[in-house]
């Protein structure tokens, strides 16, 4: 589970940000909030608040490219990062980016910290504690020579051959657990660092991002039970009794083998497949006693974002996850939202899922939020992001009485837009 992540000079964000998931000592909610993780409290949810542009997806979108970073690596030197620094200051053109993460896995936590620029990794490093704070190792660049430099740490046990593999297959613009991913070699340090990055760590939730594709296969797969699925959505009162899902075949387009062959170089098996499969998907109405299947393009825009969510829900539950999710009140009512929050919090164990949210409705209910999990985002007037908790502030913002909603929308809690009067002077 993370621990904490910070970033710095990424986006909006320019001065180090951090993101933490260690809860505060309050036992409020304990029992559906906080899993315990040796001497850790750690959230299983945190929700985050704020204007539009004041950096919340920034936040989401750093997690996917530090994701990305460690399991696609570059296959060239050549390659460039594809990011975008802070821009509103002459000095950070000039300065790295920093990612800092601590997370716990199979009982082992773990302290990641990664430097890198367009062009480069420049410093990386790797810690964990056996019990006690040890290096795995300490990486520099050469930027003149574009080489790699790794010094392991001294309770590594790896022969001096594997070491130097790795080390020549980490190139300037990998990272070393994604130079790893490209050697043939047994680490169990790093083996269980990218089985984090690429299994707990799931890719960032947006808006238009294809959900339905994603759950669908993976019921198909067995990856996701399909009857947690239907459960899921019959309780939150979509009157769905089944789901059907059907791999059906069709002609495989010549003039789709050409395009795909232009454009992606599309592989010798490719061009011989004279079938493509996909897949159908179909609901069981149950009305009355009896089953109607209406094809899943027949639903509401409703129905398939909360199929989506239903799905993930599901993924979530079936094993430990980290999911990010943007904009999580998309196409929900507002009391699906709750619904979806409230379900996750009761049934997961080894799950944490991060959302950024308009819905200003649940911060009236102080039954159900602890103020450790609300964060809050707000930008600066040279443009910065600044990111802090509902926690963070004292009795003279928060007291026991104090009515949440009504203090955040009165703009004393920040992260709400400052909007002008409503003339507009086209003139």
């Amino acid at each position: 589970m993370i621990i904490n992540f910070s970033i710095e000079n990424f986006g909006s964000i320019k001065n180090e940000q951090t993101l933490s998931f260690e809860a505060e000592n309050s036992p409020r909610l304990a029992e559906h909030y906080i899993t315990q993780k040796g001497n850790l409290r750690l959230l299983k949810l945190g929700m985050i608040y704020g204007a539009n542009a004041t950096g919340k997806t920034t936040i989401l979108k750093a997690l996917g490219f530090l994701r990305e970073l460690v399991t696609e690596p570059k296959e060239r030197k050549t390659d460039e990062l594809e990011f975008t620094p802070f821009l509103f200051s002459p000095d950070t053109l000039q300065k790295p980016t920093v990612f800092r993460l601590a997370f716990v896995w199979n009982d082992i936590k773990y302290e990641y910290e990664v430097q890198f620029d367009k062009e480069a990794v420049l410093q990386e490093k790797l810690d964990f504690y056996h019990p006690h704070k040890a290096s795995v190792y300490r990486r520099e660049t050469d930027r003149v020579n574009r080489l790699t430099r790794i010094n392991f740490g001294s309770k590594i046990r790896q022969d001096a051959a594997s070491k130097k593999i790795l080390e020549g297959n980490t190139l300037w613009n990998n990272t070393v657990p994604g130079g790893f991913l490209k050697t043939n070699i047994d680490f169990k340090e790093l083996a269980e660092v990218t089985d984090f990055f690429n299994n707990f760590l799931l890719s960032p939730v947006f808006a238009h991002t294809d959900l339905t594709g994603f759950v669908t296969s993976r019921i198909h797969k067995g990856e996701i039970p399909k009857k947690h699925v239907v459960d899921i959505l019959q309780k939150a009162d979509f009157h769905i009794s089944d789901i059907v899902v059907k791999e059906k075949e069709a002609d495989f387009p010549e003039e789709l083998k050409n395009v795909l062959e232009h454009h992606f170089g599309a592989s010798h098996k490719l061009k011989e497949k004279s079938k493509i499969s996909s897949l159908d998907l179909e609901f069981i109405h149950q009305v009355r006693g009896e089953n109607y299947a209406l094809p899943f393009a027949a639903e509401s825009q409703g129905t398939h974002r909360y199929y989506g969510f239903a799905g993930l829900l599901a993924f979530l539950l079936h094993g430990g996850r980290f999911l990010p999710i943007d904009e999580l009140e998309n196409s929900l009512h507002p009391d699906l939202f709750l619904h979806f929050i409230l379900a996750f919090l009761t049934n997961s164990e080894n799950s944490q899922l991060l959302a950024t949210t308009h819905n200003r409705e649940i911060l009236n209910e102080k039954d159900i939020f602890r103020y450790d999990a609300i964060r809050f985002t707000d930008k600066k007037k040279d443009c910065k992001t600044e990111l802090y908790s509902l926690a963070d502030f004292d009795s003279s913002v928060i007291r026991n009485t104090t009515n949440i909603l009504n203090t955040y929308k009165s703009g004393k809690l920040g992260g709400v837009p400052k909007t002008g009067d409503l003339y507009l002077n086209f003139q």
